[in-house]
């Protein structure tokens, strides 16, 4: 037997026998950030060969009949369906395109924490990681808008994995924070 052929046999033997990270729950909204956590789900599905689940939450918080009329509401709830639609079928493409199998799940929520319901899909499928973007705020910014990334490695029952974004949008944000930035 050549040395190299025994590497890749063992190798590919290790990768059967191990089974680690076989399903990875990689939420999704849409953003850099989450495009950030998916890129990073996708290298490991592809070296580990694993399978991804990309989770959508359409969130109907937004719409408390109790504050109006709730003309819009009706009209507001199926955009904001679609617009989840459109989130999955476009991370749906990308991972196929990179040759990676994923099914997805779109949920509908009214209330509640994103973490909440990405701790119970996870639990559900069951998963055996979670990749996730962060936005990385900290003091009374991470205060006031909450920390989804936060709240599902308190909870969840599989490791996670959060990928900062440090793209344009992440650089802007810090040089505004930072004394003195520019």
């Amino acid at each position: 037997m050549q040395p190299g052929r025994a590497i890749v046999e063992r190798t590919q033997r290790t990768r059967e026998e191990v089974q680690v990270y076989q399903k990875i729950l990689v939420p999704i909204d849409g953003s850099e950030t989450a495009m950030c956590g998916l890129k990073e789900a996708i290298k490991l599905a592809k070296a580990l060969g694993s399978q991804l689940r990309l989770f959508h939450v359409v969130n109907e918080f937004v719409l408390d009949y109790s504050y109006g009329a709730g003309l819009y509401g009706a009209n507001l709830i199926e955009s904001l369906r679609e617009g989840g639609q459109k989130i999955i079928q476009q991370a749906e493409t990308f991972v196929r395109q990179q040759g990676v199998q994923a099914d997805s799940v779109l949920l509908e929520s009214i209330g509640g924490p994103a973490a909440d319901l990405i701790i119970a899909q996870a639990r559900e499928w069951p998963a055996n990681l979670i990749v996730m973007g962060t936005h990385g705020r900290r003091g009374l910014r991470r205060f006031a808008m909450g920390s989804d990334a936060e709240g599902v490695v308190r909870g969840a029952p599989v490791p996670v994995l959060l990928v900062h974004d440090t793209g344009k949008e992440a650089k802007s944000s810090h040089a505004k924070a930072a004394p003195g930035g520019s």
